[in-house]
């Protein structure tokens, strides 16, 4: 009886044993809401802004910092050699050039590199990786702003400035940065004022020609003095001879003057 009654509130029939029902009736319908979030008073709002923590800047934008070092690598066989390669060039060389290795196709640079041997200049090619730990323990670490990207080496035991600057005047797309003659570092145009200089041999020929010419000026001071004080001494004999009074007939000289006694 009760079924019953629930079944014609429901506004349907209930269905018979065994038979499915041939309608349902299924409520749509948001769920109430019992909780609404309370509005903060003004004042609150302002007090929590003003007391809102705010952390302090860093004194540098971690992305400036230094990125964390790399763990150090062994060194293989083939960098202990080119070390020392580089010692030995800079220890017997004279003549150290850093010229920017620019992308020359393989016939330029067998053509250039056979006109530098051709003025006893090698061209060496060492990796930045080898070069830069060398020169920062040496004495040349001031070359180091030189080897940035590729770069290659003119070497020679003796300065042959003039002939390397006259080669790479033809070739305008070598460009020259710079480089050490004799332990002293020279910039591009230091390197343009030494092959100005003259040449050793002219130069030595003018220093032993100024050489010669002090000493033959100090030479004839040297002897000017003596010769002309032997020119005096025998005018002054000549006129002492002159001079001398005529003596008497008896050719005895006359007896002196007797002193008085007092």
């Amino acid at each position: 009886m009760a079924a019953a009654v629930v079944g014609a509130l429901r506004g349907g029939v209930l269905p018979q044993t065994g038979r499915l029902p041939t309608y349902q009736t299924v409520r749509h319908g948001s769920k109430a809401v019992t909780r609404h979030r309370r509005v903060m008073h003004f004042e609150r709002q302002k007090l929590l802004a003003l007391t809102e923590y705010i952390p302090p800047k860093p004194a540098i934008n971690p992305r400036c910092l230094p990125p964390p070092p790399s763990p150090p690598q062994e060194e293989t066989g083939l960098i202990r050699l080119l070390r020392r390669e580089i010692a030995a060039v800079f220890q017997d060389n004279r003549m150290i050039a850093v010229c920017q290795n620019v992308a020359l196709s393989a016939e330029d640079k067998l053509h250039l590199r056979h006109r530098l041997r051709k003025q006893k200049i090698l061209m060496k090619i060492f990796p930045n990786q080898v070069m830069k730990p060398f020169l920062e323990e040496s004495k040349y670490r001031n070359l180091l702003p030189l080897f940035v990207g590729h770069n290659l080496l003119l070497v020679s035991e003796e300065p042959k400035v003039k002939e390397m600057v006259r080669i790479l005047k033809s070739m305008p797309f070598l460009p020259l940065l710079g480089g050490c003659i004799d332990n002293t570092i020279l910039s591009t145009q230091g390197f343009i004022n030494y092959a100005k200089l003259p040449s050793l041999a002219l130069v030595q020929g003018e220093l032993v020609g100024g050489l010669s010419l002090l000493m033959a000026q100090t030479h004839f001071l040297l002897q000017h003095q003596p010769l002309q004080l032997t020119a005096l001494l025998d005018q002054y004999v000549r006129q002492q001879h002159k001079e001398d009074p005529v003596k008497p007939a008896s050719g005895k000289p006359d007896p002196p003057n007797p002193v008085l006694d007092s």
